[in-house]
């Protein structure tokens, strides 16, 4: 062997993961791949929420080779990558959420907040805790609540400026430039997944408001600077499994940091895909399945 292919051996290291595959988790984890906190990396997309970004697949990093015990974000990457080279209509993006593993961190709700500079009182992915039983056996369950991203959404028939709508690859948006904030969706929704922008900040009564709130944010891949009464003020939100990361070649945040690696997400059209197989497992359910909504949200119990 040349010096040349020995400098490319990856070696083990003693917990049994090579050099390679740490490096890939730690950009996953920090969001490197596309730069995505970078302000000049969005600075010019102008598109609006219902006009598909088409990925630019030159950008996605190289993934290790499957492995025996891999990290779920690398087998979830690699989904993510293969979804991503199929049209849009073709792609059916869902998430499962092991509740057997969460354990009520609120790591996913904080890394939502902070991937998406979400104001008081705006949740995209709450995570309720029920305490149940009777002393002194008492336990607690934790359930995280991100939008349903219903096949047959009860808000979107009810906007009266069709602000939101369903796009091809199952994602429910809302169109801030068209939203006129009459609240409608929010009262439509049956899981509570919508929240308003009241337009309030943490730092609202300190002396300075702070740098961080000032920061813009990059929904349905824009630009949304928070000025006056402009977008996204005074609209309706909601989560959107961060579009804007997905169509960059990025896992949604709350299943990047997930300390419990309970949270999956991938095309169920693809039948390699580990959300397809969760899927089938027989302690799967979905909340609120009589309503008819059809959530692709599906939970492991």
């Amino acid at each position: 062997m040349s010096s040349t292919e020995q400098e490319t051996v990856v070696t083990e290291t003693s917990s049994g993961i090579s050099q390679d595959r740490r490096d890939v988790l730690m950009k996953i984890a920090s969001g490197v791949f596309a730069g995505l906190i970078a302000p000049a990396f969005f600075g010019d997309l102008t598109s609006r929420a219902d006009e598909e970004q088409k990925p630019d697949l030159s950008d996605l990093p190289t993934l290790p080779a499957p492995h025996p015990g891999e990290d779920p974000l690398i087998h979830m990457m690699r989904d993510l990558q293969r979804a991503l080279a199929k049209p849009i209509e073709e792609r059916k993006w869902s998430m499962v959420i092991d509740l057997r593993k969460c354990v009520g961190c609120h790591a996913c709700t904080i890394a939502c907040i902070v991937e998406n500079k979400l104001p008081p009182g705006v949740v995209y992915r709450p995570v309720i805790d029920e305490e149940f039983g009777t002393y002194p056996n008492v336990m607690r369950r934790f359930l995280p609540r991100p939008c349903m991203q219903c096949e047959k959404p009860p808000c979107t028939p009810v906007c009266p400026v069709k602000a939101t709508y369903k796009r091809p690859d199952g994602i429910v948006v809302i169109d801030y430039d068209k939203c006129i904030g009459c609240k409608y969706c929010i009262t439509a929704c049956p899981y509570g997944a919508r929240s308003y922008d009241f337009g309030e900040n943490y730092s609202d009564h300190a002396p300075v408001l702070s740098d961080a709130e000032q920061t813009p944010s990059y929904e349905y891949q824009r630009v949304w600077n928070r000025e006056g009464h402009k977008s996204p003020i005074g609209n309706a939100r909601k989560c959107h499994f961060c579009l804007h990361r997905i169509e960059k070649g990025l896992l949604p945040q709350c299943v990047s940091s997930c300390i419990g690696r309970a949270t999956f997400f991938g095309d169920r059209n693809d039948n390699k895909s580990l959300v397809s197989e969760l899927i089938l497992k027989p302690n799967v359910m979905r909340l609120k399945e009589e309503l008819g909504a059809e959530p692709n949200v599906y939970y492991l119990i």
